[in-house]
């Protein structure tokens, strides 16, 4: 008896499951069964017990189901959560006092209740919220006929919102050798800046950055830049996100032969970024400044890095960073590159 009982509970819970699940078919046939996160531009996506999360292309639904609430934002800006279901080549929301039909082509945005807090804290967050980043050490050194120590470290950290990005960065590189009894230093640069971009439109933005760099062997004491313009969002989805740039800057550089150069520059350059996979993702960033008080100077900053997830906080991490100047202090080379890798931790707020 008891038995008997006891499968037909779970027979009705998995009933139950079943009939509260949300299911998207498809135009080919094709029958997906799971909880609805969200529609979002010409995709929507849904997470299933058995594949993950799937995503397909919005037009490529036939009929849409969801049991549970979700938050739907219409193409004309009004917003309604309730549930839904396609009746009729029709998309019918039910909500608590009201029932709205609309057209599949009307449905701008769809988020079930992680996404719409996820979207609602972008919208008017603190300035200390929303930030993201990693911070990487890393030691390398020899014991024997050459005694030799290199420190390396760096952060990353920036606070994307809706509508306006801020950005920081800092690495440093110090190395040391011990040969013979003697000691020298063998590398020693700072370089760190921050940035910030705030949109006027869906593709236009401003920007405006300050960086600073410090490099011992290239008898550069201080290179302070101020700089800003207009940039235009060429890529721009979850995945991937290219950024081409331009405007103006002040350049002053004072190197320790009592050399001091000031100029004005105008700059071209890109910011890409992209998520290789769930583990690793890829930065880079380009920039060309072009002297405008010494005709025929220029200077190029290229960075690039990748940052793989080991855990929830640990990564591993690479970065490259080049500073090529045509025209250095006398004797100096034009290019410095700063390689670096170690571990890393990822933080966010």
């Amino acid at each position: 008896m008891w038995t008997r009982r006891l499968g037909t509970f779970w027979v009705v819970v998995f009933c139950c499951n079943l009939a509260m699940a949300d299911v998207i078919v498809m135009k080919n046939g094709d029958r997906v069964t799971g909880s609805i996160v969200k529609k979002s531009g010409k995709e929507i996506t849904i997470k299933t017990d058995k594949f993950g999360v799937v995503t397909t292309a919005w037009e490529d639904v036939e009929s849409v189901k969801a049991d549970k609430p979700v938050n739907l934002v219409l193409e004309d800006g009004r917003t309604i959560q309730g549930t839904m279901a396609t009746v009729r080549d029709k998309i019918e929301v039910t909500a608590k006092d009201t029932t709205l039909t609309v057209a599949p082509p009307d449905v701008a945005t769809i988020r079930d209740a992680a996404e719409q807090q996820a979207y609602e804290r972008l919208l008017h967050p603190g300035w200390g919220q929303l930030w993201t980043g990693t911070g990487t050490i890393g030691f390398a050194g020899t014991s024997g006929n050459a005694k030799t120590l290199t420190f390396t470290t760096g952060v990353n950290a920036a606070r994307v919102t809706n509508t306006d990005k801020t950005s920081l960065y800092f690495n440093i590189i110090k190395a040391s050798a011990l040969i013979n009894g003697k000691s020298a230093s063998t590398a020693q640069a700072v370089r760190g800046g921050l940035a910030y971009g705030h949109d006027l439109s869906p593709r236009l933005f401003v920007n405006a950055f300050n960086d600073y760099e410090y490099d011992r062997f290239q008898d550069l004491d201080l290179r302070f830049v101020l700089g800003g313009g207009f940039g235009f969002h060429a890529v721009k989805t979850e995945r991937s996100r290219l950024d081409l740039l331009g405007g103006g800057a002040f350049n002053r550089s004072s190197f320790s032969n009592s050399l001091i150069r000031k100029s004005a520059e105008i700059y071209w350059g890109d910011e890409y970024s992209l998520k290789l996979n769930a583990a690793t993702s890829l930065v880079q960033s380009f920039r060309m400044f072009n002297d405008m008080s010494n005709a025929g100077d220029y200077r190029v900053n290229f960075d690039v890095g990748a940052s793989t997830k080991i855990s929830k906080w640990l990564t591993w991490n690479v970065s490259l960073s080049d500073r090529y100047l045509n025209n250095p202090a006398p004797g100096r080379k034009t290019n410095d590159l700063l390689y670096t890798t170690g571990l890393g931790i990822t933080f966010a707020k």
